[in-house]
């Protein structure tokens, strides 16, 4: 499924050519071996936790305040710009930061609004896709001075915003790689919570996020900590449902063991920060599914004419959801995405597969991304 050209240069070597060809302006080496960036697992999250050389700064971009993460690069690099989901961060992203900025990208990650140190206004519709969608187009226009393009690449919520970004303003794609969600093209005759309510019911997880404030006031009782533990190791392929006081009850009777990518300094980073926001700001987007729906009636129909790669797990739930293997492998991906050049599913990797394995993930991003340079 997935292949690779390796170099055959010891792990020093690769490092000294990767900043000459730097140094000296050329394109990144789409051949790169990322496993060799690292000496193995443990030495990887043990590095990647210090963050080596992220900035960290706050931009004022379509009326709020946006905290955005950076490993800088010369001002001639391309920029690729993450796009993260829910219960994420910029976080999320700091393993594909720091092996893509180091082969000559400059790496950027935002906080959406309502995450993190990432102004979180109160309203519920000020979380529609036209919303989060006019915050990526002012970030695009601050971050490059200009009318310029960037790379982009999404997951989860951020894969949504990708795809929307690309439908309203496609100038500013070069080129986009997609995880996890797949292009939804806008069904006129389907409202899309009540369809969802009508296939999973109402324990479905995106129904109960509905009502304003009843998730939040549940979570609170669970706990931070373990609420974002059971999402972030959320592994099976199914629905995710969560029937008022009977779920996560693996998280209230019992301590368990964190999945090999997930450090407790990684889980402590999240809880710190959802401890200070909380959930509101997040599932307001959730919130807003069926006001996207009615506010992108303009788009029916429209495709998405940006190059793009999509990856996904094939433990993912979105993968294994109603439809989404018969839309791929049926042809309706690639009638509603155009330029689609390759849809890869990787197995054993689950919903958060750019952090169960990091390498495998930067060197699709790289490679596809490479084309464009």
């Amino acid at each position: 499924m997935f292949l690779c050209r390796y170099l055959s240069l010891s792990r020093f070597q690769n490092h000294l050519l990767l900043r000459f060809r730097r140094f000296l302006g050329k394109k990144p080496d789409p051949t790169v071996d990322f496993s060799t960036l690292h000496e193995n697992q443990t030495n990887r999250q043990e590095k990647m936790s210090r963050l080596d050389g992220v900035e960290h700064k706050t931009l004022k971009v379509n009326g709020i305040n946006m905290h955005v993460a950076e490993k800088p690069g010369s001002g001639e690099d391309p920029i690729i710009l993450f796009i993260h989901g829910f219960p994420e961060l910029w976080y999320t992203w700091r393993h594909q930061m720091t092996a893509l900025s180091s082969l000559g990208y400059r790496t950027i990650a935002p906080d959406l609004r309502g995450y993190g140190d990432t102004e979180a206004p109160e309203r519920v519709e000020d979380y529609t896709y036209l919303n989060v969608v006019g915050d990526m187009v002012a970030l695009i226009e601050a971050v490059t001075g200009g009318d310029k393009a960037v790379f982009v690449v999404g997951h989860d919520w951020g894969a949504m915003i990708a795809w929307q970004l690309c439908q309203y303003r496609p100038e500013k794609v070069k080129a986009l790689v997609n995880m996890s969600v797949l292009f939804s093209p806008r069904n006129p005759d389907r409202v899309p919570v009540p369809t969802l309510r009508h296939v999973f019911g109402n324990d479905y997880y995106i129904c109960r996020f509905q009502k304003p404030g009843e998730i939040e006031a549940e979570f609170k009782n669970i706990g931070t900590e373990n609420v974002l533990k059971e999402f972030l190791t959320y592994k099976t392929p199914g629905p995710l449902y969560l029937p008022k006081d009977k779920y996560f009850k693996r998280a209230e009777n019992a301590a368990f063991a964190l999945p090999p990518w997930l450090t407790q300094e990684d889980l402590d980073y999240y809880v710190t920060k959802y401890d200070k926001k909380g959930f509101t700001g997040p599932i307001n987007y959730y919130r807003n599914i069926d006001r996207n729906w009615e506010l992108t009636a303009p788009w029916t129909g429209a495709k998405i004419h940006v190059p793009v790669k999509f990856i996904v797990g094939d433990q993912d739930l979105t993968y294994n959801s109603p439809g989404a293997k018969e839309y791929i492998n049926g042809g309706g991906f690639k009638r509603d995405v155009p330029l689609l050049d390759e849809t890869v599913v990787i197995k054993g990797l689950g919903h958060f597969l750019h952090e169960e394995n990091p390498d495998v993930i930067n060197q699709h991003i790289h490679s596809f991304f490479h084309k464009f340079l």
